[in-house]
C-alpha cells in the first residue's frame, strides 16, 4: 500500500524526535541529560488534580462533550482572556481543543484553500509550516536577524505580500528563540494586516511566562480592527504544568470557530472530558502557582545564561520569555569540524549524553534549542558536558 503524497512529504517533529532519541538511550540505561522537549518539569498543581478526581468521581467525565468544549470551559476560557487581555468576547467565539497544536491544526484546515500563502517569521515553531503544507497552503518564511532579535518588520511583510497572502502567523513570547514583540512593533503589524485584511494567527502560549520585567501585549489588545483580524491560539499547557492534559483553545471570529469546530466534530469528536474540568480550575482557580512557576523559570535562566554564552563559539541573546535558549554555534561548528548542525547534536548526543534540538526544524540550520525546563543540576552539569566536548572536537 503506498503512502499518500501528504504523509511522505510531511517532515517530522525535531523536537519530538531528539527526545525520542534521548529517552531510548536513557532506557537503555545511559546518563542523558535531556534538554529538548518544552515541557514544565512542574507537576500539574494540586488544585487542579483534585477538579479532575471530582469530575471523575462524580461522573461528570464520563461522556461525550460538545466538540467545542463544554460551555463550563469556553466561559472559563471567556473570562480568563477578559481577565488578563481585557477582552470581550462570547462562548460562541471559542473552540477548545486537543491541545493548542490541534487548535492551529483546525484553524488551517478551516481557512485555507489550495495555494493560499501563509507568512510565517523565522525562527518558527516546528509544526508552522507542516501543518499549513497540510492544509495545501504555502508557507512563506521570512528570516529575522538574530542582531534584531529575531523580529520580522513591517517592511520584509510587504516585500513577501502577494495577492494571495492570508494568514501572518506571530509567536510571542517565542518558540525557540524567547524574544517578545514590543506595544509599538505589534501595532505596526496589525494595522499593516487590517490594511491587508490578513488575518493574524497569535500564538500566545508562552504569555503567562516573562521575564526580568518583560511585558506581554497581546496583540489583540492593541484596537477593535486589530482584534476583529486575530485568532488567538492559547492553552493551558505551559503556564499551569499541563502538557499531558492536552487542552488549548481558539478564540476569535465565530464564522472562523465554528468551521473549526465542525472539523472537530469529524475528526477527534471533543477534547477529552476529564482534561476540560481540569482545565476549567486551572483557569478559574488561584493562580499563585503560575508564579511561583514563572519565578523558578526566571531564575534559572538569569543563572544558567552567563554559562551558556561562555560556551566556546555560542553567539546568545538573552531571551526575555518562554524557557529556551537558541543560541548560534556556527563558529563552535567550524571549530569542531562540523557543517551541519544536525550532525554535532547527534554527535553531543552519543559521546556526551547531551540531548539538544538542531535548529535545521526551527528554519535555522546555525542554532541549537535548548530547554531550560529543568532543574539547576542537569543544566550546569549539560554545561559542563558540551564544554567538554567543544574541547575534544576543536581542530588543533
Amino acid at each position: 500500500m503506498e503512502i499518500s503524497n501528504r504523509a511522505q512529504k510531511l517532515e517530522p517533529s525535531v523536537t519530538l524526535a531528539a527526545s525520542a532519541k534521548a529517552n531510548a538511550l536513557k532506557a537503555a540505561g545511559k546518563d542523558v541529560l535531556s534538554l529538548t522537549v518544552g515541557e514544565p518539569d512542574f507537576t500539574t498543581p494540586k488544585n487542579i488534580q483534585q477538579a479532575a478526581i471530582q469530575a471523575i468521581e462524580s461522573g461528570k467525565a464520563s461522556y461525550y462533550t460538545p466538540s467545542a468544549g463544554i460551555k463550563e470551559i469556553r466561559e472559563a476560557v471567556v473570562n480568563y482572556i477578559e481577565s488578563y487581555y481585557h477582552l470581550s468576547y462570547e462562548a460562541k467565539n471559542v473552540i477548545v481543543t486537543d491541545g493548542a497544536k490541534f487548535a492551529l491544526y483546525l484553524l488551517f484546515q478551516a481557512i485555507l484553500n489550495p495555494n493560499d500563502e501563509v507568512i510565517i517569521p523565522v525562527p518558527y515553531w516546528v509544526s508552522y509550516g507542516e501543518q499549513v503544507k497540510l492544509a495545501e497552503g504555502v508557507p512563506i518564511f521570512i528570516s529575522c536577524a538574530q542582531e534584531k532579535e529575531f523580529k520580522v518588520t513591517v517592511e520584509q511583510l510587504e516585500k513577501a505580500r502577494t495577492d494571495k497572502t492570508k494568514l501572518l502567523i506571530l509567536n510571542s513570547p517565542s518558540n525557540p528563540t524567547g524574544m517578545i514583540y514590543s506595544e509599538t512593533e505589534l501595532r505596526k503589524i496589525g494595522e499593516w494586516a487590517v490594511l491587508h485584511d490578513i488575518l493574524i494567527v497569535s500564538d500566545d502560549i508562552y504569555g503567562r511566562l516573562v521575564y526580568n520585567g518583560a511585558t506581554f501585549t497581546p496583540i489583540a489588545t492593541l484596537s477593535k480592527a486589530i482584534q476583529k483580524q486575530t485568532i488567538i491560539i492559547n492553552g493551558v499547557s505551559k503556564s499551569y504544568a499541563m502538557t499531558g492534559w492536552r487542552i488549548g483553545y481558539a478564540v476569535g471570529d465565530e464564522t472562523i470557530i465554528s468551521a473549526m469546530n465542525d472539523i472537530a466534530s469529524q475528526s477527534t469528536s471533543n477534547p477529552t472530558a476529564v482534561s476540560q474540568y481540569a482545565a476549567i480550575e486551572a483557569l478559574s482557580g488561584e493562580q499563585e502557582t503560575v508564579e511561583i512557576m514563572r519565578q523558578a523559570f526566571e531564575a534559572r535562566l538569569n543563572e544558567i545564561y552567563p554559562l551558556f554564552a561562555a560556551l566556546p563559539g555560542f553567539k546568545l541573546e538573552k531571551p526575555h520569555g518562554a524557557f529556551y535558549l537558541f543560541p548560534n554555534i556556527k563558529e563552535t561548528l567550524t571549530m569542531c569540524g562540523y557543517t551541519d548542525v544536525t550532525n554535532w547534536v547527534d554527535d553531543l548526543l552519543a559521546e556526551a549524553q547531551v540531548a539538544l534540538v538542531t535548529g535545521a526544524g526551527f528554519g535555522a540550520p546555525e542554532h541549537v534549542r535548548i530547554s531550560y525546563a529543568t532543574d539547576l543540576d542537569t543544566l550546569k552539569e549539560a554545561v559542563k558536558r558540551i564544554k567538554a566536548f567543544i574541547e575534544k572536537k576543536s581542530i588543533k
